[in-house]
C-alpha cells in the first residue's frame, strides 16, 4: 500500500503541467496552446500572435543588445525595453557633464537622439522546424562522436543554403537538447539611438536592495528608436539612415490589469533547466553557488564602499555593480527556492519512478535503464572541475586588471614570429590602445587592487589545492601568501594598472618587447589562470558535457514515451517564446500576502533622502502630491506603478512586453520575485510570479514628468 501511495504522488508530480508554466515554440501554439489559452481568457488566435502570412505580433518583438527582449511601439521604429537592459549604453553616453543616469535623458525631437554604438537590435523573420533535415543520416546505435559530425554538417549546410536564398541571417538551434531543431531567420540593425530614459531614481529606484523583490516601485523602462537605411534594411550608422518601418507595432492598453486578467509574455528567455537531474541540482544549490555568493559579496562590499565616497567612481562602477549584484542576489533566492520546495528530493522520486518503469520492459531497461547511475557517475566527476570553473570565473577573472590584461594575449603571440611592426601588427596596436581608452574610462585602480588581494586569497584558501592553477602557488611562495602585498606590488609596477604609462609602451613598441608584456605581473597572472583553465578544466569539463547532452537527450526521450500526454516544453535557450498566466497575488511566508500591483504612494513610502537607492526625484514628489496623474490613473484615482502575474520569465525576458487578452501591451517585464528565482530549474505555480512595470507609469513619466508628449503621438494608444 505504501508503494502504491508512492506510485501516485510520483505520477502528480511528473505528470501535472501548470497552467503559465513553460516557454512555449510560437509555431507551435496552435497545435500545443491556443486552446488552454483562450480557456484562460485570450481572445487572440494563434495567427495573430505568429504568422508568416501577414503581420503578427512577433514582427514588433526584438532582441535588444545582447541578452535582453525590446519591442517595437509605434510605425517610426520606437522601442521599448527595460532601462536596466539600456543601463550599459546610457552609461556609456553619460559624463560628469552630462550624467544621463542620473539627470535622464529625453530627446525633445529625432535630432537630439544619441547614437548609441556597438547597441544592434535584432528581429525575427520566421522559424521552421528542420528537425528531419538535422538528423538526415542519423542512424540507432551511432557513436555519438559521429552522431554529432553528422549533426553538425547538416546544420552548416542548411545554414548556408538558407542564408543564400532567404537573403536574411540563418541559424539552427537545437531543442529538448537534440530531439527536435529549428532554423530562425532574422536580420540585425546596427543604428540605434537613444530616444528616451528616465533619471536612475525612477529607472533604478530600490537599486540592488530591491532587485529580485516584491513589492517593487521601479519605473525600469526606456525608449531606443530603430534606424534603417533608405529601403528600409539593416545599415550601418549614416546621418541619412531613416526611422525603420515595422511590419507592426504593439498598441497600448490605457486599462490596465486587474486580478486573474490573462496575461502573456512574448520574449527571448535566456537559458533554463528543467530536466536536470538531482545530483545536477545538487552540485549547484550547495556547492557552486553558494560560492559564487561569498566571491560577489566581498566584491560588492568593497565597490559600494569606493562608490559613497565618489560621484565620479558612482559613475564608473554603476553598471558593473549592478551586473555583479543582479546575479549574487538571484543565486541566493534560487537557493532558497530550491530548498523550500524540497526540489532534489522530489527529483530523486522522479527518478526513481523512471528507473522503475524502466526496469518493466528488457527494451527500456536496454535503452533507458542506466541512464541515471550514469548521471551520477558523471556528475561526481564533473563537480569538482565545475567549483574549480566557478574560482577562475568568480575570483579570477572577477580582477578587472586580469580580464583587461587577457585581451593582449593575441598581441604577444602575433609579435613572436614577427620581425617587424607590419600592417597587421599596426592594427593590433590600435586595437590595444582602443581597448585601454574604453577600459580605464570605467576604471578605479583603489577598487580594483582591493578586489585583486581578497579575491586571489579567497581563490588560493578557498580551493581544494588539486584545482590550484600553479601561478597561485608561485605567487604564494614568492610572496608568502600575502596577496594584499603582490596587489600593492602589482599596481606600483605592472604596465596594465596605469593608462599613461601602457599608451607610452604601446607607442613604442617593437615585436622584441612581448617579452616585457609576458613578464608583467599581471599577465602573468591572467595567462596562467587561463592557461591552467584551458589545458586542466576546460577540456574534461566539455567531454563530459557532451556526455550529458547525450545523457539528456536520450532521457527526455524516455520522459515523453513515459507520459505521451504531457505537453513537454524546451528548456530556454534565447529564442522566440511564449509564456501565458494570470495577474495573481501570492502568500510569500505564513501571514504575509502581496497583491497583485503597487502605487506611487509606496515610493513616498519608500523615500529617504540618506539613500541613493531611495532618493525620489522632487519632480515626481510634486505630481505625486498634486495628483497630477492626467489620463495614466488607475480607475480608483491612483498611479500604479508595477504589477506581476504567473508568467513563467528568466533572464532574457527582461525588456519583453507584457500583452493583455487583445495583445495590447500593458506592461514592460523587467524581474522575478526573489521566493520565485528557482524558477529556472523547478517551477512553483504559488510562488513563481514576473514582475513588470505598467505601462501607464511609463507614458506618465515620459509625458508628465519629462515632457515627451510627442513621443506617445505616435503610439497608439488604446482606452
Amino acid at each position: 500500500m505504501k508503494k502504491l501511495h508512492i506510485t501516485l504522488f510520483l505520477l502528480l508530480v511528473i505528470i501535472r503541467l501548470y497552467a503559465g508554466e513553460g516557454m512555449w515554440i510560437p509555431i507551435l501554439l496552435e497545435k500545443l496552446n491556443e486552446k488552454e489559452m483562450q480557456e484562460m481568457g485570450m481572445r487572440l488566435s494563434a495567427e495573430d500572435i505568429y504568422s508568416i502570412n501577414q503581420s503578427s505580433l512577433k514582427d514588433a518583438i526584438v532582441i535588444f543588445g545582447r541578452g535582453c527582449t525590446g519591442s517595437i511601439i509605434s510605425p517610426d521604429g520606437l522601442m521599448i525595453t527595460n532601462h536596466h537592459c539600456g543601463f550599459g549604453a546610457i552609461q556609456r553616453l553619460s559624463s560628469l557633464e552630462n550624467d544621463y543616469l542620473s539627470n535622464g535623458f529625453w530627446a525633445m525631437n529625432r535630432g537630439e537622439e544619441l547614437r548609441s554604438p556597438g547597441l544592434t537590435v535584432t528581429l525575427m523573420k520566421r522559424m521552421e522546424d528542420v528537425t528531419n533535415e538535422v538528423l538526415e543520416g542519423v542512424e540507432p546505435g551511432m557513436a555519438e562522436s559521429v552522431r554529432d559530425s553528422v549533426i553538425m554538417a547538416n546544420i552548416i549546410a542548411i545554414e548556408k543554403l538558407a542564408a543564400d536564398t532567404s537573403g536574411y541571417d540563418a541559424r539552427v538551434r537545437p531543442f529538448y537538447y537534440g530531439n527536435e531543431y529549428y532554423i530562425f531567420f532574422s536580420e540585425t540593425f546596427r543604428d540605434i539611438r537613444l530616444a528616451g530614459a528616465p533619471p536612475s531614481s525612477i529607472g533604478k529606484f530600490g537599486g540592488d536592495t530591491d532587485n529580485w523583490m516584491w513589492p517593487r516601485h521601479t519605473g525600469d523602462f526606456a525608449l531606443f528608436r530603430i534606424y534603417a537605411g533608405p529601403d528600409n534594411k539593416p545599415a550601418a550608422y549614416s546621418p541619412d539612415n531613416v526611422p525603420y518601418q515595422p511590419l507592426y507595432h504593439l498598441p497600448i492598453s490605457l486599462n490596465g490589469v486587474e486580478p486573474d486578467d490573462f496575461t502573456f509574455v512574448f520574449g527571448y528567455p535566456g537559458r533554463t533547466q528543467q530536466y536536470l537531474p538531482a545530483i545536477a541540482l545538487q552540485g549547484i544549490s550547495e556547492t557552486s553557488n553558494p560560492v559564487a555568493i561569498k566571491l560577489r559579496e566581498k566584491r560588492l562590499d568593497i565597490m559600494q564602499d569606493a562608490m559613497n565616497e565618489s560621484q565620479l567612481v558612482r559613475i564608473q562602477y554603476a553598471a558593473k555593480q549592478s551586473g555583479i549584484a543582479n546575479g549574487w542576489k538571484k543565486m541566493i533566492g534560487e537557493n532558497r527556492g530550491l530548498q523550500r520546495l524540497n526540489a532534489i528530493e522530489r527529483k530523486q522520486l522522479q527518478e526513481a519512478e523512471f528507473m522503475q518503469w524502466a526496469g518493466t520492459d528488457p527494451v527500456l531497461s536496454a535503452k533507458y535503464g542506466n541512464i541515471i547511475p550514469t548521471f551520477h557517475d558523471i556528475y561526481q566527476q564533473i563537480n569538482p572541475l565545475s567549483l574549480s570553473r566557478t574560482y577562475l570565473a568568480e575570483a579570477g577573472l572577477g580582477i578587472e586588471l586580469v580580464r583587461f590584461a587577457n585581451q593582449f594575449s593575441e598581441l604577444v603571440r602575433t609579435s613572436r614570429d614577427a620581425k617587424k611592426v607590419d600592417d597587421d601588427m599596426q592594427t593590433r596596436l590600435l586595437a590595444a590602445k582602443r581597448a585601454a581608452d574604453s577600459f580605464f574610462k570605467d576604471y578605479h585602480a583603489p577598487i580594483d587592487e582591493e578586489v585583486m588581494a581578497e579575491m586571489l586569497r579567497m581563490y588560493f584558501f578557498g580551493l581544494n589545492p588539486v584545482y590550484h592553477p600553479p601561478v597561485l602557488a608561485e605567487l604564494c611562495a614568492e610572496f608568502q601568501c600575502d596577496f594584499k602585498a603582490f596587489s600593492k606590488h602589482v599596481f606600483q609596477h605592472s604596465l596594465f594598472s596605469d593608462q599613461t604609462r601602457l599608451i607610452q609602451f604601446l607607442d613604442n613598441y617593437r615585436p622584441r618587447h612581448y617579452r616585457t608584456i609576458e613578464q608583467d605581473p599581471v599577465f602573468r597572472l591572467a595567462s596562467g589562470l587561463t592557461d591552467y583553465f584551458r589545458n586542466h578544466i576546460s577540456e574534461p569539463i566539455e567531454q563530459y558535457q557532451q556526455s550529458l547532452d547525450s545523457l539528456q537527450r536520450i532521457y527526455i526521450q524516455g520522459l515523453m514515451e513515459l507520459q505521451p500526454e504531457r505537453r513537454f516544453y524546451p528548456d530556454a535557450n534565447f529564442t522566440l517564446r511564449i509564456t501565458y498566466g494570470k495577474v495573481e497575488d501570492y502568500f510569500p511566508m505564513d501571514a504575509v500576502h502581496y497583491r497583485h500591483y503597487t502605487t506611487m504612494e509606496g515610493i513616498m513610502e519608500k523615500e529617504n533622502p540618506d539613500i541613493y537607492d531611495y532618493v525620489v526625484d522632487g519632480k515626481l514628489k510634486e505630481l505625486y502630491h498634486n495628483s497630477d496623474f492626467g489620463r495614466y490613473a488607475h480607475a480608483d484615482g491612483s498611479m500604479r506603478v508595477c504589477f506581476i502575474a504567473s508568467n513563467h520569465t528568466t533572464g532574457g525576458n527582461s525588456g519583453s512586453p507584457v500583452l493583455n487578452a487583445e495583445g495590447q501591451l500593458v506592461g514592460v517585464n523587467f524581474d522575478r520575485n526573489w521566493e520565485g528565482t528557482m524558477s529556472d530549474l523547478m517551477y512553483d505555480p504559488d510562488m513563481c510570479r514576473n514582475i513588470s512595470v505598467d505601462i501607464r507609469y511609463c507614458l506618465f513619466i515620459i509625458d508628465k514628468f519629462a515632457g515627451a508628449g510627442h513621443l506617445l503621438e505616435e503610439m497608439t494608444l488604446v482606452n
